[in-house]
């Protein structure tokens, strides 16, 4: 294997990264301002003009869609390629949606090129050119949702319509208003003796009578408005039967086809995210003074950042494997290898922001310094797409059934 990027990578790396410098991290304070502004007016749920800005500065500049490997319709990157990249997006909270690289939205997008057929595909477009954004419903309040044989959402044919009856929440993107589109999974066929062949995915606009956002859910108390994570009532929603994708009994198919990349997307943005807080760290400690030396002569905050740094470099070179091993074996015998880093990353990110955090002193934890606010993102990855525990139980499977074939 070979992690060496390609000058086509290495050029797209220059170009992302002058972009971040002139136009994303200047523009985060003014991203901030901006909303505190539509809060003071009483509706942070609206979207900012500096996104929509920044998004046609992008773009413009052919730094768009940059997901999506194996279609035309992206930047042709294999994963190993996307990486690095996504690493850059992942240095702050409002680049991703700037450049249409943005959860739950490219998880969602994948999904209707690889399973969708030309009248689902109605939603792709506009998902593709930034018009819009979509949310992802699986999880349920009522059921331990990281074991996803427990979800209870009714899906039920009548005639020509399926009848849909659930409470969801951490929907992400379903308090934004732009969020026009759902992908919905829930049970067409409880009986079905095969666990795994009850569920199904389904397309739920938005303006269905019956689809009700009861609240946005705040992450220590961050409600990342204007896009957010909602709780969501379906009442008898009808919605056609060619919404289904794939077919009846296939949710889990399309689920693990829609979480291997997802995940590892999120591990990618996470290491860009810790590297960002290293820096900030190092830049703290050499210029604060304690007990009349520099921080950053304080042998603790050296063991700290030697550990950081090796801590990041470990999490990103097994992010790398598994990005090759999704390229070149395919995503399904890569799932231990997407599993390892999905339990890897999140675990990294939050101890090198909790580290940075320590040597900022109060300052960490207040909103003078993305910290906070990086630390509540990253201690939510250990559940999003599967929890911790889940993960390590497969990982520990896989090397179990290494020995189990010897009997």
């Amino acid at each position: 294997m070979d992690f060496a990027h390609s000058e086509k990578v290495r050029a797209l790396q220059q170009r992302l990264n002058v972009f971040m410098d002139r136009h994303v991290y200047p523009n985060e304070a003014v991203f901030d301002a901006e909303l505190e502004e539509n809060r003071r007016k009483g509706n942070p749920w609206v979207p900012t003009k500096i996104i929509d800005q920044l998004k046609e500065k992008a773009k413009a500049e052919g730094l768009w869609n940059l997901f999506l490997p194996e279609s035309k319709l992206g930047a042709g990157l294999t994963n190993l390629e996307y990486a690095p990249l996504c690493e850059i997006m992942g240095r702050s909270p409002i680049a991703p949606e700037i450049f249409n690289c943005s959860a739950p939205d490219t998880g969602n997008m994948e999904v209707l090129v690889r399973y969708g057929n030309a009248e689902q595909q109605q939603w792709l477009v506009p998902l593709l050119e930034g018009r819009i954004r979509s949310g992802f419903a699986m999880t349920e309040p009522a059921v331990a949702s990281s074991d996803a044989t427990n979800i209870e959402a009714s899906i039920r044919r009548e005639g020509n319509e399926y009848v849909i009856n659930a409470r969801k929440w951490w929907t992400s993107g379903a308090p934004d208003p732009r969020c026009k589109i759902l992908i919905f999974m829930g049970k067409t066929s409880p009986d079905n003796v095969n666990r795994h062949q009850q569920q199904s995915m389904i397309l739920v606009p938005m303006d269905t009578p019956g689809v009700t956002m009861l609240r946005p859910l705040t992450v220590f108390g961050y409600d990342h408005a204007p896009h957010g994570h909602g709780e969501v009532d379906f009442k008898d929603v009808r919605v056609p039967v060619s919404n289904i994708l794939l077919g009846e009994g296939r949710g889990f198919e399309i689920a693990q086809g829609r979480l291997g990349p997802g995940r590892i997307h999120h591990c990618m943005r996470l290491i860009g995210l810790a590297e960002r807080s290293l820096e900030l760290m190092c830049r703290r400690a050499l210029k604060r003074v304690a007990f009349h030396r520099p921080v950053a002569d304080q042998g603790v905050t050296r063991e700290r950042i030697a550990n950081a740094r090796m801590l990041i470099d470990q999490a990103r070179f097994l992010t790398l494997n598994a990005a090759w091993m999704m390229d070149t074996a395919g995503n399904k015998v890569a799932k231990k290898e997407i599993a390892m880093i999905k339990v890897v990353a999140p675990n990294m990110a939050c101890q090198v922001i909790d580290w940075a955090i320590q040597v900022h002193g109060g300052g960490g934890v207040s909103d003078d310094f993305p910290l906070a606010h990086a630390y509540a993102h990253a201690r939510t990855l250990r559940f999003a797409d599967g929890p911790d525990e889940v993960h390590r139980n497969q990982i520990a499977k896989y090397e179990l059934g290494r020995y189990l074939e010897e009997k």
